[in-house]
Formats: C-alpha cells, structure tokens, sequence
C-alpha cells in the first residue's frame, strides 16, 4: 500500500487549516539526544505505538508515544475484542508518516511506563508526529494528566496543537478500554471470546 500521496495531502490539510506544526530540526538544551531508527526496524501497533527490532538484540523495544492517546484498535490479549472508532484511522496515519518518511528519530524520557514500554516522542523529518496526530484528530492529549514527563518543551506543542484542535470525535480511549475490559469479560464468561486470542491481535 502507497501511503505517501495520502499522508501529503493530510498534511497540506493540516497547514492550511492549523498553520505550521512546529518543527524542531535539532534537540536544545532540555531535549535528550535524538537517536536515529532504521525504518525497517519499525513495527506499527497502534497510533500510539510501535516496536522497534534492533538488530542483535533478543528482543524488541515497544515505544509509547508520548503526549498523546489514540483510539484503540483490537488487542485480543488486552481485552479490546474490537476496534474503536477512529483506531485504524489512527494507526494507518503512523504507518503513513513511517512510510514517507526519509528520517525517523527518537527522543526517550528518563523513565518508562509501568508495564516497561520506553516513552517518549517520534519524529518524522523533524516533525513532532505527536502534534501531528493532535491535528488530524486522531489522538487527544495526554500532557495535561500525566505531566511532561521532563521534556516540557515537546509536551508544550502538544497542549498548544490539542487547544487548536479542539474536541476529538471519539470517545475517550481510557474511557474504552475501561468498557472493553467489562465487555470481554462478559464474552469470556459466555464462552464466545474470539480464540484468535492465544495467538494475538491483528
């Protein structure tokens, strides 16, 4: 699948009705070194996260990105038995901006998640895909509940792009995820939970 025509356009959307994103060519003095990824070590899984196979290393690192919460998309082994409204939109558009992409960095925070995921923030030829994101109105912003998670700068943009933005058009992914958890539980107990479970999420 050909993403770049699309994303071009997506873009182009965003400019003409948001202005400029900010883009930040070079880290300053509060932003930690970028690290640079080889695009072919990437592995989408939503659009707010991915892995990344480092070559010689065992095991994948899983990244949430920072700032921002996307619509979910179906995660048999997280009790999400169907995609929300708006998550494959939302995944496609990362594989999107992957995809066209002609640099790809990385900017960690100092900690990590409580279930070990790396955070932090993804760049694509220096934009900030977390406003991106924002201003597709396909994530909603993080920032205000979670902090800045010591990169405050970045986490600006993304409250700056979420006050433009305004509302997002789907529900709240904490609030889905919550009501997933009641609905696979409710399957499981009928005994009508997908079997694909044991083997993953599409």
């Amino acid at each position: 699948m050909r993403y770049a025509p699309a994303l071009a356009l997506a873009l182009l959307a965003l400019l003409l009705f948001f202005g400029a994103p900010t883009r930040t060519p070079t880290a300053s003095a509060e932003e930690p070194e970028r690290v640079a990824l080889a695009k072919i070590w990437i592995r989408v899984d939503d659009g707010d996260s991915f892995h990344i196979d480092w070559p010689k290393k065992e095991k994948p690192e899983t990244v949430r990105i920072l700032g921002i919460d996307a619509p979910e998309v179906q995660h048999l082994e997280h009790d999400i038995p169907y995609d929300q409204a708006f998550g494959p939109e939302a995944r496609g558009f990362l594989r999107g901006c992957l995809a066209s992409a002609d640099r790809v960095e990385l900017v960690r925070a100092k900690t990590k998640d409580p279930y070990g995921r790396t955070l932090g923030y993804v760049f694509f030829d220096g934009w900030n895909y977390s406003v991106l994101a924002i201003q597709a109105r396909l994530a909603v912003e993080t920032v205000g509940h979670y902090g800045d998670n010591g990169l405050p700068k970045l986490a600006g943009q993304v409250q700056a792009a979420a006050a433009r933005a305004g509302p997002a058009p789907f529900e709240a992914p904490y609030r889905y995820r919550r009501r997933m958890r009641e609905v696979a539980k409710w399957m499981k107990e009928k005994g009508v939970y997908p079997a694909a479970a044991a083997s993953g999420s599409k």
